[in-house]
């Protein structure tokens, strides 16, 4: 038979796998298993090297991080990746730190698949949000603190202006946790507090969640920039604002057993 009329060969299948925050004992038993059976990981610059390093030795890691303004390879690249590798037969774990659908773009990639015929399927992963506050010792929900929880991105495009419905999330029985918001945090702090939102409120910045790099700071949110800043923290941190915070010195079981993970606790306002 000739090359010609050979059938056409089946699309890979794509596993959209979410790492979680960074612990390898985080990850699900089926992200687990994709991981370590997985010939072709394409993988972003938030899976820890812990994580990575549970890859078979024979696997092909194709990197394809992204960080503020220094994108390894654009969005559009990566679908397109992702594309192609199935259409060479090629079934393909690609890794997400996180969950793939809690602001991970797994949505956008899931997306470019399912217009090119490409199969898929999506492991959820613990996500910052979660992962990195219980690690910190801070609860999202605590009765009589937060009776609710808002997930908000911290991160604009490229020239343009953060934008907010800045009274909403100026709410203080609600906790707020801010992805991607270390670059805006003076501006973020100073738009809560001018919709209302008490200076006083405690706030915490969470540097590698759940990693054994994991650093944590707290202060009111009128002195967060500067605790930060003091830190010398860097991305990948997530931002946590809300009376929950307070309880951050009550619960802090990880720092207990890591102390290099905790930075001095101020006094919060009474918490009930």
């Amino acid at each position: 038979m000739s090359n010609s009329t050979l059938p056409p060969r089946a699309p890979g299948r794509i596993a959209l796998v979410g790492a979680g925050p960074g612990d390898p004992d985080l990850l699900t038993v089926k992200a687990l298993r994709l991981i370590q059976n997985a010939r072709t990981i394409v993988y972003d610059r938030l899976v820890s090297a812990e994580i990575m390093a549970l890859a078979s030795p024979e696997a092909e890691l194709i990197y394809a991080g992204k960080q503020v303004s220094a994108h390894h390879l654009p969005q559009s690249e990566i679908n397109a990746l992702l594309v192609d590798l199935a259409r060479q037969g090629r079934d393909v774990v690609r890794l997400k730190g996180g969950d793939p659908f809690v602001f991970g773009r797994g949505s956008e990639e899931a997306e470019a698949l399912a217009a090119a015929g490409v199969p898929f399927e999506v492991v959820p992963g613990i996500s910052s949000a979660s992962g990195c506050t219980t690690y910190a010792g801070i609860p999202l929900t605590h009765r009589g603190l937060a009776q609710s929880v808002r997930l908000v991105t911290g991160h604009a495009r490229e020239g343009e202006v953060l934008e907010h419905d800045w009274a909403k999330l100026a709410d203080p029985n609600c906790t707020l946790v801010i992805y991607m918001g270390l670059t805006h945090l003076s501006d973020i702090a100073a738009k809560l507090i001018a919709a209302g939102l008490d200076a006083d409120t405690p706030a915490a910045a969470v540097e590698n969640g759940t990693t054994p790099r994991q650093r944590r700071v707290l202060a009111p949110l009128g002195g967060l920039v500067q605790a930060v800043a003091a830190a010398g923290l860097k991305p990948p941190t997530l931002l946590i604002i809300g009376k929950v915070v307070g309880l951050a010195g009550v619960l802090d079981w990880y720092g207990a057993t890591h102390p290099e993970a905790v930075t001095p606790c101020p006094t919060f306002p009474p918490s009930s």
